[in-house]
């Protein structure tokens, strides 16, 4: 095998040339090609230029182009003016353009590849950092390239950002429902959160019963089931979402039986304890088994693996974004997950997990949503609605974080506080319990797109289902498309 990088200084010329022949060629070429795609520098600065005088509204031809190079010893050393003349002589149609320039990416694409591996195993010689360190740094390298055509996106120009973040607000216009980010299913919390947002690391906490693995399998349901592509070469998959998203849920705590059972439970309108004791009528299995055969065609995915590395956690999520592309990730929940090194604190440890988290929306430019305990001194107060303050090793998490939520439900404790039957206190409490029943709150603790603040819930036992409250809080004039319950 030779030692020289794939290259192709033929096709380089043809292409260069096609262009000084005929700048319309330029709009022929994938918008993915770049200057540095090229092999020979003198054509990156050449191509480069060409762009460039284009871009203005100059024409681009041999003799208005070799001012640019004057000073460039190069362009004496290819032949000057000469050797344009010669490329523009020798130029093929405009039709091939797009031919070379997928040749030259290509080409490019494998010099990377050919790179990225090199470094990774000059890297693996060092045996102070942990061997699967390595090798998720060489994944993530080549998932990015696979996924950009570079290895980092480094410096944007503003203008580029600009560009995103109109293109995002006009796809929220589209949809009608003015969101920025991706919607949640409740009305109420999207109105106050403007949506998952690409890239953001949404942290969701509450102590234990409060229900916020619930809230997150029905928000990764409530996306999943929007679910609406359309085709798109250029996409993983080849197909765009144009509303809902595909979801990743990683699930450390549950299986994948038991997450896939609340979801049955929610959908079919069925009590999740009555299907557990197998209870169940032979109308509730029937609606059970009509909900299963539309749930089968979601896009949520669950990895149920239990005390997963952070690194594997990362990894994975790049392949079912490579294999199917993902708009949401949902993570149940922080503290279960392992931390690469060893001998750190538990401070530390979460750090890195957030750390890696908040990396991998950026990465993969989806939201995700994490799971988090919240330590006990929330049990020690009068008011035991959580606060920042009570998030387990909160530091790292609440700096990570673009938003933190809790979950909230003061029925959980107003329930076991109840007096005995006869007691005159009783009656108050049993009033207590009828303003609070079937609710909950969801408390903006920190968000950095927007105001913080408290979102009221309407809330299913029996199903472990949230909804919005001003349409699903009476039951009476609920009915479930399955049936009545």
């Amino acid at each position: 095998m030779s030692d020289r990088l794939p290259s192709n200084l033929e096709a380089e010329q043809a292409l260069i040339g096609c262009l000084l022949f005929d700048n319309a060629a330029l709009e022929r070429i994938p918008e993915r090609l770049r200057a540095e795609h090229f092999y020979e520098p003198f054509h990156q600065r050449l191509f480069a230029a060409i762009g460039e005088a284009v871009g203005r509204g100059d024409l681009a031809e041999p003799d208005l182009i070799q001012s640019r190079f004057a000073n460039d010893p190069a362009f004496v050393e290819f032949g000057g003016l000469g050797y344009l003349a010669d490329l523009v002589d020798r130029a093929p149609p405009a039709p091939k353009a797009a031919d070379y320039a997928r040749e030259i990416y290509d080409l490019a694409i494998r010099r990377d590849v050919i790179r990225i591996c090199n470094e990774g195993a000059y890297g693996a010689l060092d045996t102070d950092l942990p061997a699967l360190a390595h090798v998720e740094a060489v994944e993530g390298q080549l998932f990015t390239l696979v996924e950009t055509g570079e290895q980092s996106k480094g410096v944007t120009p503003f203008a580029d950002a600009l560009n995103g973040a109109l293109a995002q607000a006009e796809a929220a216009y589209k949809r009608g429902g003015k969101l920025t980010g991706l919607s949640t299913g409740l009305i109420d919390l999207d109105r106050k959160l403007g949506g998952l947002h690409p890239s953001d690391l949404d942290i969701l906490a509450g102590r234990p019963s409060m229900g916020k693995t619930s809230l997150a399998t029905n928000i990764a349901f409530n996306v999943a089931k929007a679910y609406r592509a359309i085709p798109d070469p250029d996409a993983p998959n080849g197909r765009k979402t144009v509303d809902g998203g595909q979801v990743l849920f990683f699930s450390l705590e549950m299986s994948g039986e038991q997450l896939a059972t609340r979801i049955v439970s929610d959908v079919a309108n069925v009590s999740g304890d009555k299907i557990r004791k197998g209870e169940t009528t032979e109308a509730e299995l029937k609606r059970m088994i009509l909900a299963g055969e539309e749930l089968r065609s979601i896009p949520l995915y669950i990895d149920a693996t239990g005390s997963l590395p952070i690194a594997k956690l990362c990894a994975r999520a790049r392949r079912q974004h490579r294999r199917t592309g993902l708009d949401l990730i949902v993570v149940d929940y922080l503290q279960l997950i392992v931390a690469d090194g060893k001998g750190q604190g538990r401070v530390q440890e979460i750090s890195q997990i957030t750390g890696a988290l908040k990396g991998l929306a950026k990465e993969l430019n989806v939201p995700i949503l994490a799971l988090s305990q919240l330590s006990r001194q929330v049990e020690s107060r009068d008011d035991k609605r959580p606060m920042l303050s009570d998030l387990r090793e909160s530091g790292s998490i609440e700096q990570d974080a673009d938003c933190v939520m809790f979950v909230y439900r003061e029925a959980y404790y107003l329930a076991r506080s109840e007096p005995k039957p006869g007691d005159p206190a009783h009656a108050v409490w049993s009033d207590d319990m009828s303003k609070v029943h079937g609710l909950a709150e969801v408390i903006i603790g920190k968000q950095r797109h927007g105001p913080i603040g408290t979102v009221p819930l309407a809330f299913n036992e029996d199903t472990t289902r949230f909804g919005n409250l001003a349409r699903e809080r009476d039951e009476a004039h609920y009915r479930h498309p399955y049936g009545d319950a």
